[in-house]
């Protein structure tokens, strides 16, 4: 399902857990409600396992999710690269926003425009500005 070459509207990637997924919370409502601002399509992206999958709910998710189960975890470049193939995608296609600063690095080295999202500070603003800028 590739995106029309002239359509501005780019995918955005979501990390899962501690970003929109709070341990024992869920869905993270202030960063759902962020999202929603934005009409583009939405992707979760997790590493995931079955069990992992029932903890957070990610059967629940109000978006696409994917996962490749650990195999390979997202630190490796190979992950997005079998993440863009499965969805018929370039790397120009997507943005990404994630926790793991070393999932981070491995996305921008196989070129997709991605924001370290520090779970800590939940600095939404900071995210709202990446997402206007780059979508």
């Amino acid at each position: 399902m590739k995106r029309a070459k002239n359509s501005p509207t780019k995918i955005i990637l979501v990390d899962a857990v501690d970003c929109f997924v709070v341990d024992d919370e869920g869905i993270f409502k202030e960063m759902y409600s962020l999202l929603e601002t934005f009409p583009n399509r939405k992707i979760i992206l997790t590493g995931a396992n079955d069990e992992q999958f029932k903890k957070y709910d990610l059967n629940k998710m109000p978006y696409e999710i994917f996962t490749l189960k650990h195999n390979p975890e997202k630190t490796d470049p190979k992950y997005y690269k079998i993440l863009l193939q499965h969805f018929d995608l370039s790397k120009d296609d997507v943005i990404y926003f994630e926790h793991n600063p070393d999932a981070v690095k491995s996305a921008k080295s196989v070129g997709i425009k991605s924001y370290y999202y520090d779970p800590k500070k939940k600095d939404l603003e900071a995210l709202k500005k990446f997402l206007i800028n780059n979508i």
